[in-house]
């Protein structure tokens, strides 16, 4: 492993990377002045997939593997990481950025949907590693403490964003299996001594024939284990269900889904509302689609795409079947209106954590395809945290839109380390192949958790390590002492995962002082109602979750506090010492890199970048001892200030101030808070002619920043982007690079 700098940077994907194009350099240049090394590594999909086929591309083509190098790095106790939202690639995305590398050059091998020969299988291997959540489990070496900067929230009540008007009789509800799914048949067990090992998966046929489907799944004394499976016929019978009633009903018909999490159970939950919805569709042309490759799973668009692939007349026929059943169900939540994306489109369209806090914001009502807004049923298959969105809509209809000038604010204290996965599980989630049984058999041979299953149902497993459980409690009793908050975890009793974690909470509570703190442990649905309660009322709670619900939570509740999860403050301070500082969400990150094509005009808010790399100073100040470090936090922290006191975040639209102007001035307010500041006499004269050369310019940057807006940008691609291309796009201002460097 090559010497760590002071502090990396990840590179990653869509807008965040365009805006660091821009950001990066300004980092460079004010950290330099305080002899601070700045390095970089690649996360990105494209970096990820070039990574993983170095036997496919030349010498020159090759990139490093800079994701398990700094899955090393995050183990060292001089960690510090800043890590910008990444893709957690869908098939669809996959499958684009893959041709989009072949484009322009790179001999690597297709997606082999079905494989046959061992290169295929090996192939398809090696690509499924880098779907989903790839990136954060090889990260996330600590949990996580997420909660909105103060200036944040302070700006927030001072200037609240738009919230829809919520009335009584919005018939906008939740429904959800509550049966027959992942959180009704989950079984849950504390590994002993006498099961560590090697554990296997295995499915055990009628005939009494056994078949492992994981033989490798290491278990330690003290692992937290579960495994679970969604019967896929009772799923089928309750989406029929929901699409009538929703007709019936005349609301709009949403499905909320993570596949690109749960990268293999959520896209066949999926498709299969693809094949229900298009029902008459698929049994009219099932010969048609076999021979086309069709898979649901992969949503409407693929299916478009493919049936425009057929001779004219046909392709005509089945458009005008998938049109007619479209037409006839209920009128479907739209990605979007205009161009006729539906919520079954592409898998990776409508993330739930993203979705029904928009819902909710909007006052209950989602985009139609008449382009008007409508009362919605959202559809949350399993049942697991479906209540926690419920509680919130119930209550905004029975008390009306939460205020943001007056809200609390709900902070997350987030299981998450070591690949503590709760819901999240990938290599341990299958498809039954046949109806029989599936079991996990410890390394003596005995059977830990089995499930007798239906061919086609979808089964998952997975594991959370004691000593990250230990860390979350201890991180979980920091923060409410800290923060004079009270802290509710957020567990079930009557659900197998968390009647076992609430074992182990009471059993490490009493190794903290909690003298003076009010704890308490609360299920899910019951933890929201009150948490939404005191937030109308302006008190502040923190949520101590699991992995997924903080995945959830840290976008819900920060979208109703300040409009949006991408300014959050997210720190994770790693077990070994370090600090990984993550910088929000990415979700609308392909819409705002469409606009930068069309418009040179990029929208994307880098205030969660801002707070992070202040996070990351203070950091390095406290563990190096390295009073610069702390100098540059603290005039950052007074940037940020002046930067939203100043209404300099960026626009939505073309004549406004963009991304490329809101660094522009976080680097002015930042460089007049070194001059004005006494602390450091070198940082001081240092940038004293800096901030002059910035104020006095100022009118001639924001000219030259403003004047490329409103044509075409090109910068290349959009999932491997060449570097000078995007360098050109994002730093158009010849002023402000000569002062920056």
């Amino acid at each position: 492993m090559t010497a760590m700098a002071d502090i990396i940077y990840t590179k990653v994907d869509e807008a965040p990377e365009l805006a660091s194009a821009s950001f990066l350099p300004i980092i460079r240049s004010f950290t330099k002045a305080a002899g601070l090394t700045i390095g970089t590594r690649d996360i990105s999909l494209a970096g990820r997939i070039l990574a993983n086929f170095p036997d496919y591309l030349t010498d020159d083509q090759k990139q490093s593997d800079d994701l398990a190098e700094l899955g090393e790095m995050v183990k060292q106790p001089d960690a510090n990481v800043i890590k910008l939202p990444n893709i957690s690639a869908s098939q669809p995305q996959l499958n684009a950025a893959i041709k989009e590398l072949q484009e322009q050059g790179y001999k690597l091998p297709d997606y082999p949907a079905d494989p046959q020969s061992d290169e295929e299988k090996s192939v398809k291997a090696r690509y499924d590693a880098i779907k989903g959540s790839a990136v954060n489990p090889v990260l996330r070496e600590g949990n996580s403490d997420r909660r909105a900067p103060k200036a944040v929230k302070e700006y927030a009540k001072k200037n609240p964003h738009r919230m829809g008007e919520w009335v009584s009789s919005s018939k906008t509800h939740v429904a959800t299996m509550g049966e027959s799914d992942f959180r009704s048949n989950e079984k849950s067990v504390t590994v002993g001594a006498a099961s560590a090992g090697t554990a296997k998966i295995e499915f055990v046929a009628k005939d009494g024939s056994a078949t492992t489907l994981k033989g490798d799944w290491p278990l330690e004394d003290g692992d937290v284990i579960d495994a679970t499976y969604m019967s896929v016929r009772a799923l089928a019978d309750f989406l029929e269900q929901q699409i009538e009633d929703a007709k019936n009903q005349g609301i709009l018909f949403s499905l909320h889904m993570k596949a690109t999490m749960m990268k293999v159970s959520d896209p066949i939950i999926f498709g299969h509302c693809v094949k229900v919805f298009l029902k008459d569709v698929f049994a009219k042309h099932a010969a048609t689609f076999a021979e086309l490759g069709v898979n649901p799973d992969l949503g409407i668009g693929d299916l478009e795409a493919k049936v425009a692939t057929l001779p004219a007349d046909k392709a005509a026929e089945i458009q005008a079947d998938i049109k007619a059943a479209l037409d006839n169900g209920p009128a479907m939540y739209m990605v979007n209106s205009d161009k006729g994306i539906t919520n079954l489109h592409v898998s990776s369209d409508v993330i739930i954590d993203a979705s029904m806090p928009a819902v909710i914001r909007a006052g209950g009502k989602g985009w139609g395809p008449d382009g008007k807004e409508a009362d919605t049923k959202c559809v949350i298959p399993d049942s697991s945290y479906a209540g926690v969105y419920s509680a919130v809509i119930d209550f905004c209809r029975e008390n009306g839109a939460l205020d943001p000038a007056k809200m609390g604010t709900v902070p997350n204290v987030g299981l998450m380390a070591q690949k503590a996965e709760e819901y999240g599980s990938h290599p341990q989630t299958f498809k039954a192949p046949a109806d029989g049984t599936i079991r996990v058999v410890d390394a003596a041979g005995t059977t830990l958790i089995e499930h007798g299953v239906e061919e086609g149902d979808i089964w998952r497993a997975c594991r959370t390590k004691d000593a990250p459980i230990r860390d979350w409690v201890k991180l979980g009793v920091t923060r409410a002492r800290l923060s004079g908050m009270p802290g509710v975890f957020w567990l079930d009793e009557t659900r197998g995962h968390d009647a076992e974690l609430i074992k182990k909470v009471n059993a490490y509570l009493p190794d903290h002082d909690t003298s003076g703190l009010d704890l308490k442990i609360m299920a899910p649905t019951e933890a929201a109602k009150y948490s939404t309660e005191r937030i109308a009322r302006g008190e502040d709670t923190i949520a101590i979750t699991g992995n997924v619900l903080r995945d959830y939570l840290t976008d819900l509740y920060p979208i109703l506090e300040v409009g949006t999860s991408a300014k959050m403050l997210s720190i994770v301070p790693l077990m070994n010492g370090g600090g990984l500082f993550e910088t929000g969400a990415g979700g609308s990150a392909p819409k705002h890199v469409q606009q930068l094509q069309e418009e040179n005009y990029l929208r994307w808010d880098s205030l969660g970048e801002f707070c992070a790399l202040g996070a990351s100073l203070e950091h390095l100040a406290n563990v190096k001892d390295n009073a610069k470090a702390q100098v540059l936090a603290d005039a950052l922290d007074k940037a940020i200030e002046g930067l939203l006191d100043n209404n300099k975040s960026p626009a939505r639209k073309v004549g406004g101030l963009d991304n490329r102007g809101s660094h522009f001035y976080i680097a002015l307010y930042w460089a007049q808070a070194l001059a004005a500041q006494d602390q450091d006499a070198e940082l001081k004269a240092h940038f004293a002619p800096v901030a002059e050369a910035l104020s006095s310019n100022e009118d001639a940057i924001v000219a030259e920043l403003n004047g490329v807006q409103g044509g075409a940008a090109d910068t290349g691609g959009y999932y491997h982007a060449p570097q000078a291309k995007v360098d050109a796009v994002m730093r158009p201002s010849a002023t402000l690079n000569g002062i920056i460097g």
